[in-house]
């Protein structure tokens, strides 16, 4: 936990009481003591510091300060064919580190149905996730969740209403890779990336995809696990991005 967060309705005035897993981590992780100093953002507002002002058991009162806004967002939406939960699980923490401001999580043709079932999925446990993301990041804005059970009304509905100005495709039959398609000029400003199941898009979806102005690459000739697939494509976007702002 880099970022100690907390929600607006928790503080009083400048004081915050905690007695939750956050208070076990500054006792018995930071092993802080009264006096003791410690980075702490509100949920989806600023950060600062909070000045432990008293303990009592596994009790832990602190004095709020919140000076610093947060930096400017990543400008990339993910599309997510809903994975395993236990691979789910993973690609969420991982993606809200990288920035990721919104997640599209959505059925495909070789998404189960019962994963949708999955407890991750309810609105505490996805929050509960996230957060542990925004903590190791030192980020405040809570990603926005959305799921979709149903592909033709996501790609018919939803996606026309994305305001990206870039729409990308993961695809393993795909010839062009990102390099390639940031060479062509393809990856322009805030972008929503499309990562597939483990066996990859169908040819429907692939096309229904293309017919939405979405630019299809491949990640070479090695094919990774999905969770493995988000971090490195979010973070070779990322770099890209940089080199388009030089």
């Amino acid at each position: 936990m880099n970022l100690l967060l907390f929600e607006h309705g928790e503080l009083n005035g400048t004081l915050l009481k905690l007695a939750d897993r956050r208070s076990e981590h500054i006792i018995h992780v930071l092993g802080l003591r009264q006096g003791d100093t410690l980075r702490v953002g509100m949920l989806n507002g600023k950060t600062g510091s909070a000045r432990v002002v008293n303990m009592e058991g596994s009790r832990v009162e602190l004095e709020v300060h919140l000076t610093t806004h947060p930096t400017k967002i990543t400008e990339i939406d993910l599309v997510l064919a809903l994975p395993r939960p236990i691979m789910l699980q993973r690609i969420l923490k991982q993606a809200t580190v990288l920035g990721v401001r919104r997640f599209y999580l959505i059925r495909s043709d070789r998404v189960r149905k019962s994963f949708f079932q999955t407890h991750l999925l309810q609105p505490d446990r996805l929050k509960e996730i996230l957060i542990q993301g925004l903590e190791q990041a030192v980020d405040t804005r809570l990603p926005e969740v959305s799921v979709h059970q149903r592909f033709m009304p996501f790609v018919q509905d939803v996606v026309p209403t994305l305001t990206a100005e870039c729409r990308l495709l993961a695809h393993p039959d795909e010839p062009a890779t990102l390099p390639d398609l940031f060479a062509e000029g393809k990856i322009t400003g805030s972008t929503v990336l499309a990562v597939g199941p483990e066996g990859g898009w169908s040819d429907h979806e692939v096309l229904q995809f293309k017919q939405q102005d979405f630019h299809c690459f491949s990640m070479g000739s090695r094919i990774l696990h999905v969770d493995t697939a988000v971090v490195v494509l979010l973070a070779q976007l990322q770099m890209l991005q940089s080199l388009r702002k030089r």
